[in-house]
């Protein structure tokens, strides 16, 4: 029996496919996107690329970001305050609670339910649902212990 390829090898292999350069540094941003759990803003990405490779460019950080979107490889949150979160370990459409004191974001696991009120709201509305994004706002356990 084969382990199944990392989140990782599955992303490098489809940028190989598609015969995008991998430089150390995209490579980097790869690694941090797919192995994060903690849905790291740009400037999260960029400090931690900067400490292995300090002459990297946030414009590299940027193209790469943008390059996995575009092959759907990363899931962009967006938020008013202009600062967006990535989500490279589960780039499909799933749950998120996001803390409104630490703006923690955490992904709560499978919601069972999820893909059925997809299907009731396309058929409610005859919508052909392209995408879709379910936030829950909210305290952290961990910000609550400090009130």
């Amino acid at each position: 029996m084969t382990d199944s390829p990392s989140r990782y090898e599955q992303v490098i292999a489809k940028l190989r496919e598609k015969d995008f350069r991998l430089t150390p540094q995209r490579m980097t941003v790869v690694r941090i996107l797919t192995d994060s759990k903690d849905h790291p803003s740009v400037e999260d990405i960029y400090s931690r690329v900067k400490s292995d490779f300090p002459t990297t460019s946030l414009a590299t950080v940027y193209k790469t970001l943008t390059l996995l979107k575009q092959m759907g490889e990363v899931m962009e949150l967006a938020f008013g305050d202009g600062c967006s979160r990535y989500d490279g370990n589960n780039p499909h459409p799933h749950p998120h609670m996001i803390c409104i004191e630490c703006k923690a974001i955490v992904d709560p696991g499978d919601i069972e339910t999820l893909g059925q009120l997809t299907r009731d709201v396309a058929q409610k509305t005859n919508f052909q649902i392209l995408n879709h994004r379910l936030d829950f706002f909210g305290v952290c356990p961990r910000c609550q212990d400090h009130d």
